[in-house]
């Protein structure tokens, strides 16, 4: 079987080449639940190759053991988000193809951010989207659609193929598991039709990852007794989210490891930051490590800088001694 994906041990962008053993149309569903939809598309579309994208890693289980068994080498299911995937592993005009069913609504405004059909999602998707590319959208949720209805038809890049602002059926198209049940309770789903137009859109570049973050600094204090001293804290730089949560000491090294949660608007990474002495007595390292597949970016950047900031504020007589960051 094939390696497990998520957005942090794939290439940035992503590398076909080594995904799939034919370069053709690329299908991408969005949210792919218990991946029958997506096992479907891979099946009935041999001509193409399909990528899932999922958060849940039950879901990534479920589609992976499909798969499997089925034997489909064209398809490849990846933890990320469609957020984390538009902006870092799917390059402008690449997709054929968009499939999103029944996507979480997240009508409560403190979770506005995480709803998928947003203006600034709909210019990622068109942007991602070849000429006379196809994006299908199907929710149950009448209030959903209206949204869907108002964003999708105000993006530029995309027009709408039906005569009326969504359609209630589409004729041959596969029922999931959950689409089925709706249907038997008598909740009729609102489909969405839209192809990508040869209206010029702004094509963000993928972001691609930094060099690797690190600094080094001066401290009277060893690594065990600024341990002793750490505290939980909370910082935001511009749009970027960094939370120290835990210290741990390794005093036969006269080292440490912090562990920080780097929100950024396209990713989150939950990983360690070390602090390691250097040759010189009361000189240490602060860099990334690899746990979690942690990759340099600038939110990474910033996490790094705030340890050895923190570490350089716990004596009068500690500073910073270099630099090699971003930002």
């Amino acid at each position: 079987m094939p390696r497990k994906l998520n957005y942090l041990n794939v290439s940035w962008p992503l590398d076909f080449t080594s995904l799939f053993p034919e370069q053709r149309a690329l299908l991408v569903e969005i949210g792919f639940g218990n991946g029958d939809y997506l096992v479907n598309l891979a099946r009935t579309r041999p001509d193409a190759n399909v990528i899932g994208l999922e958060i849940s890693s039950q879901a990534m289980d479920k589609a992976e053991r499909k798969i499997s068994q089925l034997g489909l080498r064209n398809v490849r299911p990846i933890h990320s988000t469609a957020e984390t995937a538009l902006a870092h592993l799917l390059p402008p005009e690449s997709v054929t193809e968009f499939h999103i069913n029944f996507p979480d609504p997240w009508f409560k405004k403190k979770h506005s951010r995480r709803r998928l059909i947003k203006r600034e999602t709909a210019d990622m998707l068109a942007s991602r989207m070849v000429k006379d590319g196809t994006l299908l959208l199907a929710t149950d949720i009448l209030a959903y659609a209206e949204l869907a209805h108002e964003t999708l038809s105000s993006s530029r890049g995309l027009s709408n193929t039906l005569g009326t602002p969504w359609a209630r059926d589409l004729p041959g198209r596969f029922r999931s598991k959950y689409e089925a049940k709706a249907y038997r309770e008598g909740r009729r789903a609102y489909f969405f039709l839209y192809n990508r137009n040869s209206t010029a859109v702004a094509h963000p570049a993928i972001i691609k990852e930094l060099d690797m973050p690190h600094l080094f600094l001066y401290s009277p204090l060893d690594a065990a007794a600024l341990v002793a001293r750490f505290e939980t804290s909370r910082g935001r730089h511009g749009d970027i989210h960094i939370a120290l949560l835990r210290a741990y000491a390794d005093p036969r090294r006269d080292a440490a490891v912090f562990e920080v949660v780097i929100e950024e608007p396209t990713i989150e990474q939950h990983t360690m930051i070390s602090l390691s002495p250097r040759e010189r007595p009361g000189e240490y390292i602060v860099k990334m490590t690899g746990l979690g597949h942690a990759r340099p970016t600038a939110g990474m950047h910033r996490a790094v800088a705030a340890v050895g900031d923190w570490v350089a504020t716990q004596d009068e007589g500690a500073r910073v001694l270099e630099r090699k960051l971003r930002g």
